[in-house]
């Protein structure tokens, strides 16, 4: 079985798809592939379609939601098939558990590989995690769950998968910085920072990027960008890190130029 759910769901069985037409089946097929290989308690699936709205028939229609994907996977694994639908779909005390193969979820094959790549970074290899970081976000197939109804436990997932899938970049681009590799990062980090106008990390990074690039008018022009944006969307002004940084570059600080050795995130380069 194959699950992707970094992008539209989808589910298949030997290029059978599993996945239900209908919203509810979907959202239930959707959390237990999230939660692949762990016990998934029935109130929590009823918690993640109904809400606080529980209709009185929610645990017979739950039930006929489970049948109705066990059939699609039944039908996928066909008869000659060594195991059936409520071995890969199965019943558990007090909830389901949707078996599959290490692996077989996207998101589990992302998470792994971020994992590997932090410790790569941790160990000072940012040749071996910026490569694994990129194949990491390669899985994404774009924004996650987008065709699926989302409930309470689900949206909190998305919330999780989003804001790491933008931390995993920013480590990414780290790497790539202390690789000395600021030049080719200039262009997607113009692109980033149009897409983020509030965010420190990518502000900073292209902030020191074009000053690497000898561009330093331009890395003080992303900064008032930035400051310009916090005060009209927040009434805020940049953090003290963000500060510090953007003093080091109208002082032209040779600091900025160290890239051997220098493990703090570009935001803290200039932190007390």
């Amino acid at each position: 079985m194959e699950i992707k759910v970094l992008g539209p769901l989808m589910a298949e069985t030997g290029g059978t798809s599993i996945v239900p037409s209908a919203g509810k089946p979907r959202q239930i097929l959707a959390l237990l592939s999230v939660y692949a290989n762990q016990v998934v308690p029935v109130p929590t699936l009823m918690e993640e379609i109904w809400g606080g709205d529980m209709p009185r028939s929610a645990l017979t229609t739950l039930q006929t939601y489970i049948l109705q994907l066990r059939r699609l996977i039944g039908k996928a694994l066909g008869p000659g098939s060594p195991y059936g639908a409520r071995e890969v779909l199965a019943t558990r005390h007090g909830g389901y558990l949707l078996e599959v193969q290490p692996g077989a979820v996207d998101v589990h094959e992302y998470d792994r590989l971020v994992a590997t790549a932090r410790a790569e970074a941790d160990r000072g290899d940012d040749e071996t995690a910026a490569a694994v970081y990129r194949d990491a976000l390669a899985i994404w197939r774009g924004p996650a769950l987008v065709d699926v109804r989302l409930g309470p436990l689900l949206e909190i997932e998305l919330v999780r998968l989003e804001e790491s899938r933008l931390e995993v970049l920013e480590q990414r681009i780290e790497c790539d910085l202390r690789l000395g590799r600021h030049m080719q990062l200039l262009a997607e980090l113009t692109s980033l920072t149009a897409r983020h106008p509030l965010h420190e990390g990518l502000h900073a990074q292209c902030m020191v990027a074009l000053y690497r690039s000898g561009r330093q008018w331009q890395a003080l022009d992303v900064y008032q960008n930035l400051r310009r944006g916090l005060a009209d969307e927040l009434g805020l002004d940049p953090s003290t890190r963000l500060q510090q940084l953007h003093r080091a570059v109208l002082a032209g600080d040779p600091s900025l130029d160290a890239v051997a050795g220098q493990r703090r995130r570009t935001l803290d380069l200039f932190a007390a």
